[in-house]
């Protein structure tokens, strides 16, 4: 999820926008009103922050659910068998891929 582009999509990341994510909102630090208009109110940050808090913690569970056994991984090393270590690498950098992110 991109707070930027839902913020504004016209929008240029730290150019037009900076937005700090605080504990329990979004704060706006910079808005160029002259391209954007008017800044989204406190009750817009606050819906955006909990879609994005929500989505963050989804995106964490769903790759922790399908990432490979770290077993893999070790017995791996263990064995020196590189293309077994590959493999479990190349297996959690397409569930990254699969689950970017915010």
């Amino acid at each position: 999820m991109n707070v930027y582009a839902r913020l504004n999509p016209k929008a240029i990341p730290l150019k037009d926008i900076i937005v700090e994510n605080r504990q329990s909102t979004f704060v706006i630090l910079k808005w160029n009103t002259e391209k954007l208009g008017d800044q989204p109110t406190d009750q817009e940050l606050l819906s955006l922050f909990n879609e994005f808090k929500s989505y963050r913690a989804e995106y964490a569970v769903n790759r922790r659910k399908e990432y490979p056994p770290i077993t893999e991984y070790l017995d791996g090393i263990v064995k020196g068998d590189q293309a077994q270590i590959q493999a479990y690498i190349d297996k959690c950098l397409a569930i990254k891929e699969k689950y970017p992110k915010p």
